[in-house]
């Protein structure tokens, strides 16, 4: 054998073919994502919860049929979201802590939402570009929340990816310093997982979550299964039709990146007139630092241009300017290595 017929035999050997490899996994990552959505609209992890089957079980379970279903649960073991023990399918730990509904750490609702929401906006990422024009026809024709809103399928699996997004960051709120404050407003709370962290955590407080009346409903049912709900309530509005509740302080998380600049401004000079004197903003989304912003930044943000109106994740220097601007004094809070969260704390001295 020539040496040009060995090297072809290995292209990922040679310099042209040095970094194919790597293109084909990160095609692989859209392979990958499809297995991951399949099983989770399934349910299949839930089935597997405390009851694990051999491949024709599982597969009579679900409605699938041998042997494509054989290699598709051998596709999920590939991934490290299933076991095998026996020759029964287990769901790994991952799968059992995050992908079995009802669990605390239930990541179904979201991954739902991405695929039912948010990935079909990506599809148009190559005309976002060349337009700056979000794809979800919703966020061109104004405020996608509204017609989100009018699907209470749709509803849910929003709210429940609003829960799994902001959990992490809930213990870091209420870490902070509440001994000043005795009220706050969640703008744009949902259902209420934040206001009901704070309210348990500091029984001195009272709170409100501000969202679109839609979620009242939502809001209530949420509250009733969480327990201890009365010092939070529910305030039905539209931030950019009404003026904001007022409080000592007002909490923007996961909001501001939804909005253009302009938008972002018109929120905080709200707030402004909002909080109390000696009151504060508080501000949490994956926002990017002077370095190189990192993946998961950049994907937010390439998320809020195809799927939201003029959204897109900002630097931290570009929050403390804006809340300069509209009169606050901010602070970066320093949160845990591992935490995709910077979190901005801006005080009204008067």
């Amino acid at each position: 054998m020539n040496s040009r017929s060995s090297r072809s035999d290995r292209p990922d050997q040679t310099a042209e073919g040095a970094g194919a490899g790597q293109v084909m996994d990160i095609l692989f990552g859209h392979w990958r994502t499809e297995l991951l959505l399949t099983a989770v609209e399934s349910d299949l992890f839930t089935h597997l919860s405390g009851a694990p089957a051999t491949a024709e079980e599982l597969a009579a379970r679900l409605g699938y049929r041998l042997p494509g279903a054989e290699s598709f649960f051998v596709g999920l073991v590939g991934l490290g979201l299933l076991e095998t023990e026996d020759g029964r399918f287990v769901n790994a730990p991952a799968a059992e802590q995050h992908l079995v509904r009802g669990r605390p750490g239930y990541m179904g609702g979201y991954l739902q939402f991405c695929r039912r929401e948010l990935n079909p906006s990506w599809d148009g990422l190559g005309t976002a570009l060349r337009t700056g024009l979000p794809q979800n026809r919703a966020a061109r024709e104004g405020n996608p929340y509204h017609s989100l809103y009018e699907d209470k399928s749709a509803t849910d699996l929003f709210l429940d990816s609003m829960d799994m997004f902001n959990s992490g960051i809930a213990s870091h709120l209420a870490d902070l310093d509440w001994s000043r404050y005795t009220s706050f407003v969640d703008v744009g709370g949902a259902r209420g997982n934040i206001a009901h962290e704070l309210a348990s955590r500091h029984p001195h407080l009272t709170g409100e979550v501000f969202d679109l009346p839609p979620l009242e409903s939502s809001f209530t049912e949420h509250m009733a299964a969480l327990g201890g709900a009365g010092r939070v309530s529910f305030h039905g509005g539209d931030f950019f039709a009404d003026p904001l509740p007022e409080a000592d302080v007002l909490i923007f998380g996961h909001v501001l990146h939804n909005w253009g600049p302009e938008d972002r401004l018109r929120l905080l000079r709200s707030a402004y007139a909002a909080v109390r004197p000696g009151g504060a903003v508080i501000v949490y989304d994956p926002m990017v630092g002077d370095a190189v912003p990192s993946l998961y930044a950049t994907l937010a943000s390439l998320s809020m241009l195809v799927w939201s109106n003029g959204g897109r994740e900002y630097s931290v220097d570009e929050c403390h300017a804006w809340l300069k601007e509209t009169g606050f004094r901010p602070e970066t809070v320093a949160l845990p290595d591992g935490v995709n969260e910077v979190l901005v704390v801006a005080h009204k001295d008067r």
